[in-house]
């Protein structure tokens, strides 16, 4: 259900969705003038996660929200990717759309809900947008394609892709998948196209009867006049520096060829050398574009399926626990693998079905990657979108924690850029994984693949596209995947929508990309490491009994403390009694196995202890079999009066005294858990033995 006109009433346009018991509110607001000086769309969209969506109060010093989550800021991208193209082109006017998630059904996606938010609140705003546009989820459960899986189907899904789109095109596709095949991944897109067109046949309505007369805009273009003048003078000049293999290289020709260019028109157009700059690049971008479209010449000199040189090697740094170097053409990452204790996860503080994770992925992009100089601040948007890319990428084949009990984070750092960084930090991030002696169930490589569509609909796919041809292409196409299928998936487009063919081919031709690639890093290593590294902590797992876990802590953690201080090892134990040791060496492992089997064993009918007399009694002794240790108490029983010997005692202390050892046999352990010690059946048996 979509609600205009309540609230948010100031906002160019603002809509509340509601989806079951989800409510997103959405507003867009648009400055009046253009912004100076700039030349490109300021668009900004804001996604707010409010704790009170769910019920909880923000946790931290001052109780409420602070910056954006991971996945606030994910899912900011999520709705800004499609929403961009459909804005007119040479559209200086700030623009912002925010949205506002107020109350979360886990049923029913909250970021889903909050594009087609944006969609109607655009639409019925006076603000210039070619909607509209909405966004579906298609999972797969029981070979089954859903269209937004609840939270049981979520769970069971193989598939978790989010695909947007208008009535006519795809816009955008994100999401991950375990090893599904392409062919159905193509099939899943195009399913879920069909339910955007009903979501989109929805909002139409809406667009017609409430939206307002859409302003008049001053669109800023370069006179005709100097573009064609910058083409004439120019091209020969612009086309000969474009063809370099070499980034640094083209790059620095290019500037000096921009350069040559602007001086000699400087007499010419004295007060509009910013447009003859921008005539330049949109001169530059015409060449390279036709280059792609009528020769199928690419600026480096490949094949448009022809994959850059590649290199692979493991064990790049001596002490990490995993380390890979993966080098495509000049883009190249450092994919480092650490391993720690299981809680060593991360606790998720947002609205997500997921609260915690074990694997965590972080994509770090510093300037001198590409030989720039800028202040090193926190993570952006882009490092936090590509890190959870590689993230999704590798799930899949991650080993179950049963089997492999460690937090696993793997940071890729990127040493060098020219494009498709994120899908080097999936390469090199598998290799990092094996090499750490991580069980992955297979390899997974990446590649981008870019797009150039001509005005007459003809187009082009790229395999392994580089920065040039992404800045000035159609289409960024990430896709990541073992030889089984697809695991991660993202398409950012930068036109109004690709067709069925375009994106089949892409499929297609990514494959290919992607065997080509795996087959250079199975030459560096093929299957994961038999051993951890010497480095790399050692986990022992134990299993107890959940109603011993108290006195393996102990009051206020004081036995557990002991334990670890004791033995060096870090000890994490999980409710059902699942207890994990991890330690720098197996010795120490060991150690504090032994201590802690002592703690929870049990007296055992039958079994011959040698005990020590704890309590003496009118009518037995007490006396301990198990000892205590670090605190915990020990297990004792009760030798009665009767039981210390063979002939009659009369006094207890006439046999034994406090601190004496004598052997005893556990004869019962009655209804309510009391042990029955016998020192008689111990001296019987050693004269039948005699």
């Amino acid at each position: 259900m979509v609600e205009v006109g309540q609230v948010a009433k100031q906002a160019n346009g603002a809509a509340l969705v509601r989806y079951g018991d989800t409510v997103v509110l959405v507003t867009a607001t648009a400055a009046a003038t253009p912004r100076e000086g700039i030349d490109f769309f300021p668009l900004t969209v804001d996604y707010e996660e409010k704790q009170y969506a769910i019920g909880k109060i923000p946790g931290g010093f001052l109780r409420r929200e602070g910056r954006s989550t991971e996945n606030g800021t994910l899912s900011a991208r999520m709705i800004d990717r499609p929403i961009r193209p459909l804005f007119p082109k040479g559209f200086r006017n700030e623009i912002q759309v925010v949205a506002t998630v107020m109350s979360v059904d886990k049923n029913n996606a909250p970021d889903v809900t909050a594009t087609i938010g944006a969609s109607v609140a655009l639409g019925v705003s006076n603000i210039p947008f070619a909607g509209p546009v909405a966004a579906v989820v298609v999972g797969l459960v029981d070979d089954e394609l859903v269209i937004n899986p609840d939270i049981e189907q979520y769970h069971a899904s193989k598939m978790h892709i989010t695909v947007a789109g208008t009535a006519e095109a795809i816009m955008m596709v994100e999401g991950e998948a375990d090893q599904i095949p392409e062919a159905r991944v193509l099939e899943a897109i195009f399913f879920a196209h069909e339910a955007i067109k009903e979501i989109v046949a929805f909002q139409e309505p809406i667009y017609a009867e409430l939206g307002k007369e859409k302003a008049e805009i001053k669109s800023f273009g370069i006179p005709e006049d100097i573009q064609e003048a910058v083409n004439a003078y120019g091209h020969d000049l612009l086309e000969a520096a474009v063809k370099n293999p070499d980034k640094k290289a083209r790059e620095a020709k290019m500037d000096e060829v921009k350069e040559e260019i602007i001086a000699h028109f400087e007499a010419d157009f004295p007060e509009n050398l910013k447009d003859v700059d921008a005539a330049v690049d949109k001169l530059m971008k015409n060449i390279v574009r036709q280059m792609i479209l009528n020769d199928g010449d690419r600026v480096d000199g490949r094949a448009l399926d022809e994959i850059r040189a590649i290199s692979c090697e493991t064990g790049f740094l001596p002490r990490a626990h995993g380390s890979a170097l993966f080098t495509r053409g000049q883009t190249q990452v450092l994919s480092v693998t650490t391993l720690g204790s299981m809680s060593e996860d991360q606790m998720l503080d947002g609205l997500t079905i997921e609260n915690r994770k074990r694997y965590i992925h972080h994509y770090n992009f510093p300037p001198y990657s590409v030989g720039e100089t800028k202040p090193m601040r926190g993570p952006g948007r882009r490092e936090i979108g590509h890190g959870a890319l590689a993230e999704r990428a590798l799930l899949a084949v991650l080993p179950d924690e049963t089997e492999f009990p460690y937090t696993i984070r793997v940071v890729s750092e990127v040493l060098e850029s020219n494009g498709s960084s994120s899908m080097g930090s999936v390469c090199g991030s598998s290799m990092s994984l094996m090499h750490a002696g991580v069980p992955i169930k297979a390899a997974v490589s990446g590649i981008a693949m870019g797009l150039v569509i001509g005005e007459d609909g003809k187009f082009q796919v790229l395999s392994d596209i580089q920065g040039i041809e992404d800045a000035l292409g159609d289409m960024d196409f990430k896709l990541a995947g073992t030889e089984a299928g697809v695991t991660a998936i993202q398409m950012d487009i930068k036109v109004a929508g690709i067709n069925r063919a375009i994106v089949e081919t892409a499929l297609s031709r990514a494959r290919e990309g992607r065997m080509f690639i795996m087959g250079k890093m199975n030459e560096a290593i093929a299957v994961p490491s038999p051993e951890l590294s010497s480095y790399a902590p050692q986990m022992l797992k134990m299993q107890i009994h959940p109603d011993k876990i108290r006195e393996v802590i102990g009051p206020g953690g004081k036995v557990i403390h002991k334990i670890t201080d004791e033995t060096g090892c870090k000890i994490d134990i999980e409710d059902d009694g699942s207890l994990f040791i991890l330690a720098s060496d197996q010795e120490a492992a060991a150690k504090a196995k032994s201590i802690i089997e002592s703690i929870v064993a049990e007296v055992e009918v039958g079994r011959v202890y040698m005990g020590t007399v704890k309590r003496i009694m009118d009518f037995g002794a007490f006396v301990e079999v198990i000892p205590g240790a670090f605190g915990a108490s020990g297990k004792e029983g009760l030798v009665h009066i009767s039981q210390l010997a063979e002939e009659r005692v009369e006094k207890v202390t006439d046999v034994v005294n406090i601190g004496d050892q004598i052997m005893v046999k556990c004869t019962e352990i009655d209804r309510q858990g009391r042990v029955n010690l016998s020192r008689k059946a111990v001296l019987r048996q050693a004269l039948k033995d005699r």
